[in-house]
């Protein structure tokens, strides 16, 4: 289908764009990789009158750090993530995470902020920057504003960004030496958003769990950090009771929607089953 009509608009700043977003309202999206928007354009289901397009900023790309905190522009693409030596080294899960989204075109694309800002419970970066401990710098008329990504994300397509804000950068601690990580992600096909996905940054001590940070993908309303699994595992000596306690937690904590990946009940246990694959690649990688 043809979207409808609209005004576009092409700023060439983060204020610009702060400024149209506050003189047109909830009348103007933004675009950004449009992987998410110009979709549901075409269905009709998003008929923005205004679109501002934020490709023309150069101050939303690049990686840098600062200190211990790598610093990645909100437009930096899933390419940009998979081949910076930055995030290679600093925030492995991530650069590995993202080839498994969608597919090469889309990578080329397809942007950090906007997969993040979008709010789809699909989407990847939401229980990544969940489970890596990021925030995301937020600004708007009133001035710049920095949120955790856990609690960002409310409900489908529903975060703490608001309609006269821009999302500039995320912020993530690189990772301690010792860390281990996975993203485990079932889906149909390449390209296709995850039946199930889990990701998990470990640390351990001796034999003993000392951090742990797990997050689901699309089993719920929103990205799912899942506290309970992570108590089953915290402290704990790492065994196959434990993992299975901290799998049989999160999918108690699962609220999936069925769809044409699979009804509540596959969903809910393919979950466990990501989360079991992801806890023990990523206790297999820390040092």
């Amino acid at each position: 289908m043809i979207p409808p009509r609209f005004e576009y608009h092409a700023p060439r700043s983060v204020s610009e764009a702060v400024a149209l977003l506050g003189q047109y309202g909830s009348d103007a999206k933004l675009l950004a990789g449009g992987h998410s928007l110009l979709p549901m354009m075409k269905l009709r289901f998003a008929q923005p009158e205004h679109l501002v397009d934020i490709n023309r900023i150069p101050e939303l790309r690049g990686i840098r750090e600062e200190g211990n905190t790598v610093v990645i522009g909100a437009m930096t693409t899933e390419n940009e993530l998979i081949n910076s030596p930055i995030v290679q080294a600093k925030l492995p899960l991530l650069a590995e995470a993202a080839k498994m989204i969608a597919d090469p075109q889309v990578r080329n694309r397809g942007t950090i902020g906007g997969d993040i800002a979008h709010g789809d419970p699909g989407n990847d970066h939401p229980a990544l920057s969940i489970a890596i401990e990021a925030s995301f710098v937020l600004e708007g008329p009133k001035g710049r504003r920095t949120v955790a990504a856990d609690g960002f994300f409310l409900g489908t397509y529903m975060t703490l960004l608001q309609e006269d804000e821009v999302m500039c950068e995320i912020h993530a601690p690189a990772f301690a030496q010792g860390t281990g990580w996975a993203y485990e992600k079932l889906k149909r096909k390449t390209g296709d958003w995850a039946t199930a996905g889990c990701a998990v940054v470990m640390r351990k001590s001796g034999n003993t769990v000392s951090h742990v940070r797990i997050a689901l993908t699309n089993v719920a309303p929103a990205a799912l950090r899942v506290e309970a699994a992570e108590a089953a595992l915290l402290n704990q000596p790492f065994s196959a009771a434990a993992v299975q306690a901290a799998a049989d937690a999160a999918t108690a904590a699962c609220e999936p929607a069925e769809d044409l990946r699979g009804d509540i009940e596959y969903k809910t246990a393919m979950a466990g089953e990501m989360v079991k694959r992801a806890i023990h690649k990523a206790w297999a990688l820390c040092a």
